[in-house]
């Protein structure tokens, strides 16, 4: 395919996307249809699809319009090109219109905060008080893709050999200062779910900064504890903390996101159960990675953030309380509940502890800790709370 072509391509799945549909089944949908298409052809269709939509406020100021075509001219403005090749032949968009080709005659202008940032303007507020003057820097990095990271399964293999390992198939890769378990991959991260290492369980893919809380949560309980990961989902925390020589059992509210557990244990050689109903009281540690707006992830999830709305955080937040006063009951005297979430606002994070606080006496915080993108990895908290 031609650049136009892919263009092409990424227009008309974008004009998918806008009409409602998920940017990932539009993709799945074109490529099922588009079988000429090489695979380097698709991760570049991907690419220009998730840059439109992790970008749509400033793509479209610039472009002109809400369409794909004008996102796709607006990121063009950004990149201080015209696009070329379109010609309406061959699969290339059409000719620009004189009023589309008048916009490359004019300077970029200064954007709104909210638009240059990509960032609703109903959130500027929430992020201006989670992260003070950090915030413009942060939101900037959340408009370009996020980094390629896995955890090195340290029972099964040390981060070193299994980073020769990868580098040895091409696939370039480096220590990361978030996690002693992390390594970041720089190049042909696409080969990796193709690898020995990863099919023989010594690696997954994992956030760093979501490989930092596993482990600083593991550090506050002795090797064979048995642990609950009540919000397991697809047991990324659980196969993570079990790695560090806990005794993980797994529970989530939809035992569907669990599905995958058992096989991803077994190639781990992890110790991770999956409970069949609700979790009993007396855990002596109980890991809580409850569900949040994932703001911090919304590089990785770019549809959430333009969908995410106040009522959806206000109903959150009262997930989040439920939670935490429920792991609360669950929690020996004595144990250790950690509260974590991929979120920055502090409406979910520091607001969610003061109030559980407020609402539990014998409970106090020993300590948290808050991360985001200029990090190096998502953005997430914990906050490690014990019962007296």
């Amino acid at each position: 395919m031609t650049p136009a072509a892919r263009q092409s391509a990424a227009i008309a799945i974008l004009d998918r996307w806008i009409a409602g549909q998920a940017a990932e089944a539009a993709l799945t949908q074109w490529g099922r249809a588009s079988r000429f298409a090489g695979s380097g052809d698709r991760e570049a269709v991907r690419d220009l699809v998730f840059r439109a939509v992790r970008q749509r406020r400033s793509a479209a100021a610039l472009g002109g319009g809400e369409d794909g075509r004008a996102l796709l001219l607006g990121l063009a403005r950004m990149d201080g090109a015209m696009p070329e090749g379109w010609t309406g032949e061959r699969h290339a968009p059409a000719p620009l219109t004189p009023a589309e080709a008048a916009l490359f005659d004019q300077p970029v202008p200064e954007l709104p905060r909210g638009v240059a940032l990509d960032c609703p303007d109903w959130l500027l507020p929430a992020f201006d008080a989670a992260l003070g003057d950090d915030a413009d820097a942060v939101l900037a990095q959340m408009r370009d893709r996020a980094p390629v990271f896995v955890r090195v399964n340290i029972a099964q293999a040390p981060v070193a050999s299994v980073q020769a390992e990868l580098t040895a198939q091409g696939i370039a890769a480096q220590p990361h200062p978030l996690a002693v378990t992390a390594l970041e991959i720089t190049e042909n991260a696409r080969r990796l779910r193709n690898t020995e290492a990863f099919s023989e369980g010594r690696i997954e893919m994992q956030d760093a900064a979501s490989q930092a809380v596993a482990l600083q949560f593991a550090a506050e309980a002795p090797a064979g504890t048995q642990v609950l990961d009540y919000c397991a989902g697809g047991g990324g925390k659980a196969l993570a903390l079990a790695a560090q020589g806990l005794v993980v059992s797994a529970h989530d509210a939809d035992p569907r996101r669990m599905r995958d557990i058992p096989v991803r244990a077994g190639r781990a050689g992890a110790a991770v159960r999956v409970l069949d109903g609700a979790p009993k009281g007396g855990w002596t540690a109980i890991f809580a990675d409850a569900p949040c707006s994932g703001s911090g992830s919304w590089r990785r999830a770019p549809e959430a953030k333009w969908a995410f709305t106040a009522e959806r955080l206000q109903a959150l937040t009262r997930i989040q309380d439920e939670i935490l006063a429920h792991c609360a009951r669950l929690t020996a005297p004595g144990g250790v509940l950690g509260y974590a979430t991929c979120s920055m606002l502090r409406a979910e994070n520091e607001d969610r502890v003061t109030d559980f606080l407020a609402a539990h006496p014998g409970w106090r915080c020993t300590g948290s800790r808050r991360l985001s993108p200029l990090d190096g990895g998502d953005g997430f908290f914990l906050a490690i709370l014990r019962r007296d």
